[in-house]
């Protein structure tokens, strides 16, 4: 017969110390929490013995292991009765039913229950048990001042005088707070009249409550409802901290952003952080225009395109966070970017199920074509290579379109580094060689030094490659796709492409909008783009406007232009 004397062991130990009692602290939460023992009122009463001893740091990391446990409601309960700092990591996590939560609330202090007001997955009986308490949570404490040269009565206790006879008194005095010296002059309130029985007419008190909200100094409204800002701001600036949490804030009422992080992409109260930001807080890199929006009715709420540079220790080289500024965004800037995500995100979800299925067909026909599930016939290994050849191009469009997809809900995520652009085309040239045979044509790649862009070495490939593959695909019997190094602004490498003579002399929009051209399937085995020549064109621009660069349509010649990596000074982190 086993049995578990872990309980028996913990409470053999030493709990007079400070370091036993931490440990037979932790080692009963982790026994209650896992279910080992039970949380009975005597095992709760030891842990009200052992949290006067227990810091409140260990007392709050016992409650974050506990986050994402199941405790039961007995330990939640304990936990809900300690402070704040330590309660909050069981509260927004913990999972119980409708009658435990309404037990525990009566326990919890206004900090606890404000807290369960922003979970969304609580009961609706839970949510009706927190409004119940809203007119005590919500009261603010207000202790008049009293004027220096206000005397002060005390009177003792044990002196107390008789009761006046009402009728026969004259009415009591009540002394009025003193009133500013820029106030005007008040209108006195109508005095109260005793009653036969005792005490005043209701109707006196009402006038006196109503002359003093009269007289008294307009209070300031809280930033969060102020309905009409006198003018609208147009920017305002903002700093955080190394993990991305936003500290402070200049321009516009801080309430709605402090405490935010660019960090998350999920709405954060009123407040929510475009995933450009999240990208570059990651890779403690420069953003510029990223989105940000704000709820609510203060004057900081809206839309703002924001502008964020990392900011580093002189001494030591770490990162300290980011100084931004946000502004309004100007008439020709997208403001309603949210349908646009939501479709992006769907098409994404489309080539992610798409990706699946054909990844299980090219994968089962390499089985086939290799003979490794048994003896196959040459015919059907024939057969075999078709379909890999075929599911490897179909996967080749859809990365072509998770790639838009991604580009399209700025959730593309680059790594700049230097890249040698001459090995990249001579590679991506050996690639196309079956496509260009089919056509006639050939890539003429001409010297280029040791010129290098500073870009995503990923993203770099796909735009040359969708970009070469599209050319090559278009060109015809005889024709020669020269590229060579174009003339670039400094800080800027630059490349050109000969255009085909079936693209004729078109403006770029006309270009871009060739989606009809869908290659035979002879073709896109070669490499050819198999969603279109438009399409891989627009796919190659905008990739190249994610690199920082552009991709410039001309009447003979196309020409790319990125970032050079050669003004990247040694040692300096990489924007």
């Amino acid at each position: 017969m086993r049995f578990d004397d872990s309980l028996k062991t913990v409470l053999s130990a030493d709990m007079e110390s400070g370091f036993g009692a931490q440990s037979a602290w932790r080692q009963l939460i982790d026994l209650m929490g896992r279910g080992r023992i039970p949380p009975d009122e005597p095992s709760l009463a030891r842990l009200r013995l052992l949290r006067q001893a227990v810091p409140v740091a260990v007392r709050s990391a016992s409650a974050r292991a506990l986050a994402f446990t199941s405790p039961p409601a007995s330990l939640i309960a304990f936990f809900a009765e300690d402070e704040i700092l330590v309660s909050a990591p069981v509260l927004r996590t913990a999972c119980i039913d409708d009658d435990a939560w309404l037990a525990i609330l009566p326990r919890l202090d206004p900090h606890g229950r404000a807290l369960l007001r922003h979970r969304r997955d609580l009961p609706a009986a839970v949510s009706r048990g927190l409004e119940s308490f809203g007119p005590a949570d919500f009261v603010l404490p207000y202790d008049p001042p009293i004027a220096a040269n206000d005397p002060v009565v005390s009177t003792p206790v044990t002196d107390v005088p008789p009761a006046p006879d009402l009728g026969s008194a004259p009415d009591p005095v009540i002394a009025s707070p003193p009133l500013p010296a820029h106030s005007p002059v008040p209108v006195a309130p109508p005095e109260p009249r005793p009653v036969a029985n005792g005490g005043f007419q209701i109707a006196d008190l009402v006038a006196r409550i109503d002359a003093f909200q009269r007289q008294r100094e307009p209070a300031i409204p809280l930033a969060n409802d102020m309905a009409e800002p006198d003018g609208e701001v147009t920017s305002f600036r903002f700093d955080t901290d190394s993990k991305g949490v936003i500290c402070a804030v200049d321009g516009v009422s801080r309430g709605a952003l402090i405490g935010a992080s660019l960090a998350y992409g999920a709405p954060q109260g009123d407040v929510r952080i475009d995933a450009v930001i999240n990208g570059a807080l990651r890779q403690r890199q420069r953003f510029a225009d990223a989105r940000l929006d704000v709820d609510g009715r203060s004057d900081a709420a809206g839309t703002w395109r924001v502008t964020g540079m990392p900011q580093f220790d002189t001494a030591t080289g770490r990162f300290t966070g980011y100084s931004a500024i946000a502004r309004r965004p100007r008439s020709d800037e997208d403001v309603s970017r949210a349908p646009r995500r939501a479709a992006s995100d769907l098409l994404r979800q489309l080539v992610h199920e798409l990706r699946t299925p054909t990844n299980a067909i090219a994968g089962f026909a390499e089985l086939i074509e290799a003979q490794l599930l048994g003896p196959v016939s040459s015919v059907y290994r024939q057969h075999a290579m078709t379909i890999r050849d075929s599911a490897t191009s179909l996967l080749g469009a859809i990365e072509d379109l998770d790639t838009a997809a991604r580009i399209e809900g700025k959730a593309l995520d680059l790594r700049a580094g230097s890249v040698a652009i001459e090995p990249m085309l001579v590679r991506i040239a050996q690639d196309l060689e079956p496509l260009a045979t089919l056509r006639g044509t050939a890539l003429d790649i001409h010297p280029m030094g040791d010129h290098a862009a500073l870009a995503d070495d990923r993203a770099l490939e796909r735009l040359l490659s969708r970009l070469l593959a599209a050319l090559t695909a278009a060109a015809v019997a005889g024709e020669r796709i020269d590229i060579a190094e174009a003339p670039a602004p400094d800080g800027q490498v630059a490349l050109c492409f000969a255009r085909p003579q079936s693209l004729g002399t078109a403006e770029e929009n006309v270009l871009l909008s060739i989606d009809g051209d869908t290659p035979d399937p002879s073709e896109a085995e070669g490499g050819a783009p198999l969603l279109g020549t438009g399409f891989a064109l627009r796919l190659a621009r905008n990739l190249a406007r994610e690199l920082g660069g552009e991709l410039i349509f001309g009447e003979h010649l196309l020409t790319l232009r990125l970032p050079a990596a050669s003004n990247v000074a040694v040692g300096q982190a990489i924007n």
